[in-house]
């Protein structure tokens, strides 16, 4: 009999049973690394499996989800060698991260040559670059609520830069 595993977001094999059950002995597949074969209903956790060499199939009665549910094997229609398991989450965008990162610099850093302007900017430019680049990634890549938490704390910043300006050149005046 012929065994497909998930690992590390991949579907990997086709492996006899023999192998498949040492490689679970030695570590290489988890008990919860999802495994696969036909006649099964639907891909399982590798500890709900007793016999990874007879030809039946025993289905359970109740099955459990593996712990944190971070694999969906159901998204790849069983029998299909070689696809891909979808991961949990998309990747976050790297300028997304930047956003938020310099829009909290903006607001949180003291007033050091003109860096927290010169943060607020970066926040305000990387924030709308990775909202583009997130719409265009069509839900391959995630972050758009860093990407809108820069910008608004990026715009605040250059406020608070512009009312602080403001308010001194008031206070000269009087």
């Amino acid at each position: 009999m012929e065994w497909y595993y998930a690992k590390n977001n991949r579907q990997e094999g086709p492996v006899s049973g023999a192998t498949l059950k040492s490689m679970i002995v030695s570590g290489e597949i988890a008990s919860t690394d999802l495994v696969w074969r036909e006649g099964m209903a639907e891909w399982r956790p590798a500890a709900e499996i007793n016999d990874f060499e007879s030809a039946g199939v025993v289905e359970p009665a109740g099955i459990v989800a593996p712990p944190g549910g971070s694999q969906i094997p159901q998204a790849l229609p069983p029998g299909v060698p070689g696809g891909q398991i979808p991961p949990a989450a998309p990747p976050n965008n790297s300028s997304a991260i930047v956003s938020m990162v310099c829009g909290i610099v903006g607001l949180s850093a003291p007033c050091l040559c003109g860096l927290p302007v010169i943060a607020s900017i970066v926040a305000i430019i990387m924030g709308h670059v990775a909202r583009g680049e997130i719409r265009k990634a069509e839900g391959m890549q995630g972050g758009d609520g860093m990407a809108l938490a820069g910008l608004i704390l990026g715009y605040v910043g250059i406020g608070l830069f512009v009312g602080g300006i403001a308010f001194t050149l008031l206070m000269e005046v009087s």
